[in-house]
């Protein structure tokens, strides 16, 4: 049986959770997990449920309700502050949580609001408190929590994280990463998704270390926190765009990046531009990484291993991956060159879509399970994302073309701020490309680029073949809560 946060159970006196100006050691953090574990028990004993929601907001209060309930072995629906009414009565009718755990003041919607309601009220705890004893750990396949997809194609689907997963994926991370209880992790994610939450919450408390969370995303605070103690940060493309810019005019922010030990990017490709803009004001490079709700980390680019900017990296240890062909056979190419679906297997990976055992079947070939997402592989054994099979993969003329060469290659464009680049139905290619495009607005910017300007950009740029066909100029593109772009609402 793992134990997943043996500093908590050890009682370290090291500091853990740091929200502004609040703070817990893992000590202090067991002293006032460990009792909302035993109440948290106790209401779902009684009420015979396993699942507690949980008011996500960027708060102390979160961190400790999620700890508490994996503390409890009662599985936590993290839920997003901003959801809609409409997929938050989903959510809740599909996961049936027991009570909801939210700090207190604030003020839930209908159908939370309409649960049994139990605070996260944080005391202050005396540095030398002795924690009472935890509760017993959990086994390694009880569901950790139940985390929602955004629900692209149909209703979100509840995503069964076992504990298994969790702590795998952290100890493949801690390989990958050099991640050690020294560590001290900055960000502003969200504490509803994978990334801020499991990575940037569970990763710093299951090595020991500490998090420092933002609270709201500003490259003022990054500057200040990595200028202090903080050795790593986690970020989304979004975030590193603002601060690739700003550092080439920010002696101070380029500084405190270039003396962070890792960087690391994650929920969307980076974009080469902002790479390279990185790199030249901090001398660091960016790391990425793979991964998905329902396999957690499947991939990433080693902090001991050679530069391989522009992919998301090799297999963590312990997780096998490949590419498949529209047939379903192996891809054994590594030539940078042959796309194919990635598929994955190993400990890392979720135990079933709640209440859907089809979507679950559906969703594996034999052991491995189905991504959707389009890779080439480089002789270097390193994975190169070019996109979702149902919304980056464009077939035209006879080509497979992934929407990501080429928005890198429009990137390049210095009158272009923002690409996103779909397919649209062609009766002569089958599809055509399509280019979605934000200018560059500022004193400095210069005219606006033309469409046939871009087109033939992308074309000197790669290849004929993947020229855009038309190009439409918009004020910005739509993205989710983890920057990622909506293509789907582009079309809409």
């Amino acid at each position: 049986m793992n134990v997943l946060f043996p500093a908590l159970r050890d009682g370290s006196p090291a500091p853990a959770l740091r929200f502004g100006d609040r703070a817990l050691s893992h000590r202090q953090l067991a002293a006032v997990a460990g009792p909302l574990a035993d109440r948290i028990g106790e209401r779902s004993r009684a009420g015979g449920a396993t699942r507690i929601a949980i008011w996500a907001t960027p708060t102390l209060e979160t961190a400790v309700g999620v700890v508490a309930a994996l503390l409890a072995g009662v599985a936590a629906v993290p839920v997003n502050p901003k959801i809609g009414e409409r997929e938050l009565a989903h959510i809740v009718a599909d996961s049936t949580p027991s009570l909801v755990l939210a700090e207190p003041g604030a003020d839930l919607p209908g159908p939370l609001a309409a649960l049994p309601r139990l605070d996260v009220e944080i005391a202050d705890v005396a540095e030398d408190a002795v924690p009472a004893p935890l509760p017993p750990e959990p086994s390694d396949e009880t569901p950790a929590l139940i985390v929602y997809t955004s629900g692209t194609t149909g209703p979100p689907k509840g995503v069964v994280l076992p504990r298994r997963a969790v702590a795998h994926t952290l100890d493949a991370l801690e390989d990958a990463w050099q991640w050690t209880a020294d560590d001290v992790l900055v960000h502003a994610l969200p504490l509803f998704h994978v990334h801020g939450l499991i990575l940037g919450v569970l990763g710093p408390l299951r090595r020991g270390g500490s998090v420092h969370h933002l609270g709201r995303f500003s490259t003022a605070a990054v500057a200040r926190e990595l200028s202090a103690d903080g050795t790593m940060l986690f970020g989304v493309p979004t975030m590193y765009h603002r601060l690739a810019l700003d550092a080439g005019q920010d002696p101070v922010l380029a500084k405190a990046l270039g003396r962070a030990r890792l960087l690391v990017s994650g929920s969307a490709a980076l974009p080469l531009t902002d790479h390279a803009r990185l790199t030249a004001a901090t001398g660091r490079r960016v790391i990425e990484r793979y991964g998905m709700t329902e396999t957690l980390m499947n991939t990433s680019v080693r902090t001991d291993g050679p530069d391989a900017t522009g992919t998301v990296g090799v297999p963590l240890p312990g997780v096998y991956v490949r590419l498949v062909d529209d047939a379903g056979g192996a891809i054994e190419a590594s030539d940078g060159e042959t796309v194919g679906e990635i598929q994955v297997r190993g400990p890392n990976l979720f135990s079933e879509y709640l209440n859907r055992p089809d979507a679950t079947d559906a969703a594996f070939d034999g052991g491995w399970f189905r991504t959707g997402d389009m890779a080439v592989r480089d002789a270097a054994g390193n994975y190169r994302i070019v996109g979702r099979k149902a919304t980056d993969l464009i077939k035209s003329g006879g080509y497979k073309i992934g929407a990501g060469e080429i928005e890198n290659a429009l990137l390049a464009h210095p009158g272009v701020a923002e690409a996103a680049v779909t397919g649209a139905p062609d009766e002569d290619l089958g599809e055509r490309i399509v280019a979605w495009v934000v200018t560059e607005s500022g004193p400095d910017s210069g005219p606006p680029p033309t469409a046939e300007e871009l087109a033939d950009h992308v074309a000197r740029q790669l290849a004929p073949h993947k020229r855009p066909r038309t190009v439409h100029f918009v004020a910005a593109l739509p993205r989710n809560d983890m920057g990622k772009v909506l293509k789907r609402e582009l079309h809409a």
